[in-house]
């Protein structure tokens, strides 16, 4: 008998770090934006997008209770899950529900405008049925820096999204990317990036630094030229700005990423004071923490 994998995926296949242990369903290929001047993850030909077929998503779905026992946590990939209508969303929700009852947590990449289209009342309905947490890469809170990067988003819109979430009583984990604004627009991508996750106070917020594989002329084009990555001492003083303006309750905070060069874990604000130590030591060249080696950086 001819034996079905689980899932069949289109690679290359990408997940937010927390999901590693996660099962990933992939019920969309690419994103539907695809635009962001800086973003090299849905670039390869075949990662066009499209949803994937509902027969076929629900299938795998069998077929992951069939072959997968003891599944806790599953990951609609790829980069744009929300994008799919509500209808389809609840019925994807309602067979991981039937087919691996151990599930406790559906998560998934969120693009802010697909939050546009579906009420508060909807996203209740689907939270209930186990989609518990939305990533939303906000990458700036600066709207200049948003335009130029080619976003599509604005301050306003990402907010309005990650409220729309809570009210819906899902969890938010909130993505910034240091040095998004390079040199001439650091500050008020820090300043207004604290502003946004001080708005929406997200359950997780998490930064990554920028850096290209294959070039960066793209987001050179989108600054008219203008445009100078910020060097190691301009991210720590980029990043000491950005937390020193947070004021934020109970939110989980993580600069881990493989493109860090310094890892910083806490809870805002209880841990702020000690992660701002952290970066003023390494500005001053008398690190209380270990740096990543630039070999070792990689997104």
């Amino acid at each position: 008998m001819y034996y079905y994998p689980p899932v069949e995926y289109i690679e290359p296949l990408f997940r937010p770090p927390s999901e590693a242990n996660s099962l990933i369903l992939q019920v969309t290929n690419g994103c539907s934006w695809n635009k962001c001047t800086f973003c090299e993850m849905y670039t390869a030909p075949q990662k066009k997008f499209k949803p994937k077929a509902e027969e076929q998503v629900l299938a795998e779905i069998v077929r992951c209770g069939q072959q997968l026992a003891g599944v806790r946590r599953v990951f609609l990939a790829d980069g744009d899950a929300m994008a799919l209508s509500f209808r389809r969303l609840k019925t994807i929700l309602e067979a991981i529900r039937e087919h691996l009852p151990s599930v406790t947590r559906v998560s998934a990449y969120c693009l802010p405008r697909n939050l546009k289209n579906k009420t508060v009342e909807q996203l209740q309905e689907l939270e209930a049925l186990g989609l518990k947490l939305l990533y939303i890469g906000a990458e700036s809170g600066d709207d200049e820096v948003l335009a130029k990067i080619v976003k599509g988003e604005t301050y306003r819109s990402t907010c309005d999204a990650l409220l729309k979430a809570k009210a819906a009583g899902m969890k938010t984990s909130v993505m910034v990317i240091n040095g998004m604004g390079g040199v001439k627009l650091s500050e008020q991508h820090a300043l207004n990036s604290a502003r946004l996750v001080n708005e929406t106070q997200p359950d997780y917020f998490a930064t990554l630094v920028l850096f290209f594989r294959n070039g960066m002329g793209k987001v050179v084009d989108g600054f008219g030229g203008d445009f100078q990555m910020l060097d190691q001492q301009g991210l720590f003083r980029e990043m000491k700005l950005m937390l020193s303006h947070t004021e934020l309750e109970k939110t989980i905070f993580r600069s881990d990423h493989a493109s860090n060069y310094m890892v910083l874990k806490g809870v805002l604000g209880r841990d702020k004071e000690r992660m701002l130590s952290q970066i003023r030591s390494v500005i001053d060249n008398s690190p209380i923490i270990p740096l990543r080696d630039e070999s070792m950086r990689n997104l």
